[in-house]
């Protein structure tokens, strides 16, 4: 029935946590909850995952029951057994494009470009595109440089702007299919913790892209979504899990690190996000039988929301730039469990967790994760923040 919740499962290696309740005494705990360095944690160099596991669901995957402080150890697959009838997994659709792009300047001089957008044309299918993007040589292009890049496409530099960056006119021809172009030109960036010497490989153009990713425009993948495969999707299906989608793509701001130690003090980036009124309307009717709204990684919780806090949808759903900031004492609307990726330490997707869960919670569950085994960041195995309550009737 769809108001029932499973347990976790009775053969899942378990272990109890403890968790701090919110008192007097502990005013200083909470007050941390806000200083950037309450979110470090030792990890070795070793657990950074520099490759996917073997098969997409064989990551490993921690299970934190967050009504009861406990850690079970399971496979990624097993996240079939965690869902109930009645229950809506929200994904985050959007795809990766082959943003780093090499070539020459009109000098001669090699240049690295990684567009920071999508190309995206003022006047319809003719005529050339523009981006803003990162450019990296020895010595800065002028306005008014063209830049040859690999593959033959042809770039102006119309304005220089700050940190790096430029707007560039890209010369594509009338009717050309620009993803189709890019793929043929350019490489798939992946985050600098993973190593490459060759650059992105086969391997990585494949498994650095969820399942479901169908709208490209993200410079980095929504890493949480990496584990399903379409078989698992199905099973989901099949236990009466209902799927949407939203768009959130992800810009390069996600590793931009964080520097102010007052972590309300930090300014997040926007990305560009559209939640589909028929997403908006499975949540309601998800809401009216009882279910919970699982999220895949943390741009479909700030889409989620961030569309919950807008008061003027438009009848095809909530699009705009999204700056929601998300962090301890944030009361969420829409989202009751969350599946997510092990984040890089002092990060603003930390702090999205720690809302979630708390944040000496998340530590102890990282602790448990570098004492266990489990691999991090983008490549690495995943987190599921379970709870058998949602927003609706904790609210």
């Amino acid at each position: 029935m769809p108001g029932l919740r499973p347990r976790l499962p009775e053969s899942a290696e378990t272990e109890a946590i403890s968790i701090s309740f919110l008192t007097t005494e502990n005013t200083t705990h909470m007050q941390q909850d806000f200083i950037l360095s309450a979110y470090d944690y030792d990890l070795p160099a070793e657990r950074i995952a520099q490759h996917p596991a073997d098969r997409r669901d064989n990551s490993r995957l921690l299970v934190l029951d967050n009504d009861n402080g406990i850690i079970s150890h399971r496979r990624f697959a097993d996240i079939v057994d965690l869902m109930s009838d009645g229950d809506l997994l929200v994904v985050n659709d959007t795809r990766v494009f082959p943003a780093r792009l090499q070539g020459r300047k009109d000098s001669g001089g090699r240049i690295e470009v990684f567009l920071l957008e999508f190309p995206a044309r003022g006047g319809g299918p003719a005529g050339p595109a523009r981006a803003t993007a990162l450019l990296r040589s020895s010595k800065r292009p002028q306005p008014g440089s063209r830049l040859f890049l690999d593959g033959g496409l042809v770039c102006n530099v119309i304005e220089l702007l700050a940190d790096g960056k430029a707007r560039l006119e890209m010369d594509f021809r009338e009717g050309e299919d620009i993803a189709q172009t890019l793929s043929a030109c350019g490489q798939v960036p992946l985050p600098p913790y993973i190593l490459r010497r060759e650059g992105t490989t086969a391997a990585d153009r494949e498994r650095y892209q969820t399942v479901y990713a169908h709208r490209p425009g993200a410079v980095a993948a929504p890493t949480a979504g990496l584990h399903f495969t379409e078989a698992l999707l199905q099973a989901l299906k099949g236990r009466g899990v209902q799927l949407a989608t939203i768009t959130l793509h992800v810009g390069y701001g996600t590793f931009a690190p964080v520097r102010t130690e007052e972590i309300r003090d930090h300014k997040i980036h926007a990305e560009y996000a559209e939640i589909p009124a028929a997403t908006m309307a499975l949540i309601s009717k998800t809401r009216d039988r009882g279910g919970r709204v699982w999220a895949v990684g943390t741009t479909t919780v700030r889409a989620l929301e961030f569309a919950a806090g807008r008061h003027h949808a438009t009848p095809a759903g909530v699009e705009g730039w999204c700056d929601l900031y998300i962090y301890p004492g944030f009361a969420f609307k829409v989202v009751d469990c969350l599946i997510t990726n092990f984040h890089l330490p002092n990060s603003s997707l930390m702090f999205l967790v720690s809302a979630l869960c708390g944040r000496e919670t998340l530590l102890l569950c990282y602790e448990t994760a570098v004492r266990e085994g489990y691999r991090f960041y983008s490549y690495g195995d995943a987190m599921v923040v379970v709870t058998t309550k949602t927003t609706a009737s904790a609210g």
